[in-house]
């Protein structure tokens, strides 16, 4: 028996050595789902008049379901494709119309493709990285409220929300940190910045400039094959 436990001790460690191999070397795939928050870092502009002077806009964060399928060309160069679940934000008075609550809505989904840099070894359970994405953000479902429509328009038509661009593409640096936790199991953390802004239109003729850059803070679980 004696003669067998090289070769089989042998054959365990290449095993071994082979699933470490693969949690995040070059030719692996990688899947996770987890979950993101959106939170609009705005810059309003002012709303052109008729309109009380400063009259600004804000946008509420959202936090929904997301996934990503990753490709390791290398041992250190990957690129995911990032996808999440539709989101909707509120759209809220600020500066003069800070008091007057939620004005609408509008919901987006922004898909982004990264390529992206992993620092330590394929073998090693930590693995920070850094990436550079371009985001697809498309916009629709806009709405005015009825507060709107008071603030704006009392007593006539209801106000109607839309934005001056339903597509955009944005820059997305993009941190993160990949832990492995059991085999080809991994959590996951990332934070992404987008560098984008739009322009709100309404009914009555009125606009204001919006500079959106949102930052997404995301969690998840994921697997290697």
């Amino acid at each position: 028996m004696t003669y067998l436990i090289k070769p089989i001790s042998v054959a365990i460690a290449l095993v071994c050595a082979a699933s470490l191999a693969h949690a995040q070397s070059a030719g692996t795939w990688m899947v996770k789902v987890g979950a993101n928050q959106i939170s609009p870092d705005v810059a309003s502009g002012d709303l052109s008049a008729p309109s009380t002077p400063g009259s600004k806009v804000d946008v509420d964060a959202d936090i929904e379901a997301i996934g990503s399928v990753t490709y390791m060309y290398t041992d250190h160069f990957s690129v995911e494709g990032y996808f999440g679940m539709p989101y909707k934000h509120d759209v809220v008075g600020a500066g003069a119309m800070a008091k007057v609550g939620r004005i609408g809505q509008v919901k987006q989904v922004s898909p982004t493709l990264f390529a992206q840099y992993r620092a330590n070894e394929a073998t090693d359970a930590v693995r920070p990285y850094v990436g550079l994405g371009l985001t697809f953000a498309y916009f629709y479902g806009t709405e005015g409220s009825a507060t709107l429509t008071a603030v704006t328009n009392p007593g006539g038509a209801p106000t109607e929300l839309s934005l001056e661009k339903r597509a955009k593409l944005a820059l997305s640096p993009q941190v993160g940190v990949s832990i492995r936790v059991k085999d080809q199991w991994f959590v996951d953390a990332s934070i992404i910045k987008s560098i984008i802004s739009n322009t709100a239109k309404l009914s009555t003729g009125q606009s204001v400039k919006v500079k959106l850059d949102p930052v997404s803070i995301g969690f998840s679980v994921g697997r290697s094959f």
